[in-house]
């Protein structure tokens, strides 16, 4: 919630950010949205992408389409297909003619711990971009980088012109992602994030939630570390006989909201889940232990 302290958040208002990028800011602050979801607006000439279109809340519809003027929609970029990211796609596309580009189509029954990251069941793209494939318009051009993890169907957009990355939810700073298994996997989150380490030419990132990120290389090397330390946290739990979910996340998210506590059990799952793939913890219904050697 929002403090009086805190000014005003500028929602359904278009911001100019950077060179060639504006940002519209959608009216659904949550734990797991931070203000909201950020909407981007990509090039300053006669054609316009649009990433992240975000929820379809008729505000924030008519604030991208008002921040458009006599420029023309040409594409419509999806990073993944949770609710507070996609739907607003078919309206948009339905009132301006521009087709939804991006990432696959995924659907799943979702019995996570948050409403907001459902899979949006009416998202159908008209193309998907494979990874390296970009799309162009006067100015800009946009090039798809896989990034599985938080869902397996995650893409970041590279704008080429000015080494801008929008990370989508992969990256924030804000927050760690929440991975949820069994869509989201965490030796892919892992892959993905040193992947982004080894890309030198993305000087700033803009993620869907949260400030830009302008050393974003330092952030993502903290986040692999920050990772690694959350293994063996979780390691060490269960040589101290906290072998269950519900036993290890009090333990090891003290002072973090307990809103938040469902969701990050589903990150320590998708931890275990790459642990056990690694032969270091094995499963034993609800609970976990150490193989012989390892403790």
């Amino acid at each position: 919630m929002q403090s009086d302290a805190e000014p005003e958040r500028p929602y359904a208002l278009a911001e100019t950010i950077a060179p060639k990028v504006r940002r519209v800011l959608a009216r659904n602050p949550s734990p797991f949205t931070y203000t909201g979801t950020q909407t981007y607006l990509v090039g300053d000439g006669a054609e316009v992408a649009v990433i992240d279109p975000g929820p379809a809340q008729e505000e924030h519809i008519t604030a991208i389409l008002d921040a458009l003027g006599e420029a023309r929609l040409t594409a419509i970029l999806c990073t993944h297909t949770h609710r507070d990211h996609s739907p607003a796609a078919a309206p948009l596309s339905a009132r301006t003619g521009a087709p939804i580009i991006g990432c696959a189509p995924l659907t799943l029954e979702d019995d996570g711990p948050r409403a907001d990251a459902a899979f949006d069941a009416d998202y159908r793209p008209s193309r998907v971009l494979a990874d390296g494939e970009s799309i162009s318009g006067e100015g800009w051009t946009l090039t798809a980088v896989a990034t599985p993890g938080h869902t397996s169907n995650h893409l970041c957009f590279a704008l080429e012109e000015t080494g801008a990355l929008f990370t989508g939810d992969h990256v924030m700073g804000w927050s760690t992602s929440v991975v949820s298994p069994p869509d989201g996997d965490m030796s892919d989150y892992l892959a993905s994030l040193a992947r982004l380490y080894e890309r030198t030419q993305d000087t700033i990132y803009f993620p869907a939630h949260g400030p830009a990120i302008t050393k974003p290389h330092q952030l993502v090397r903290g986040m692999l570390g920050h990772r690694r330390s959350r293994e063996r946290q979780i390691l060490r739990q269960i040589e101290a006989g906290n072998t269950t979910i519900p036993a290890m996340v009090p333990a090891m998210y003290k002072g973090v909201d307990e809103r938040l506590w469902p969701a990050a059990g589903r990150s320590v799952l998708a931890h275990l889940i790459d642990l056990e793939r690694r032969d270091l913890v094995l499963r034993c219904g609800d609970a976990w232990r150490l193989p012989e050697g390892i403790a």
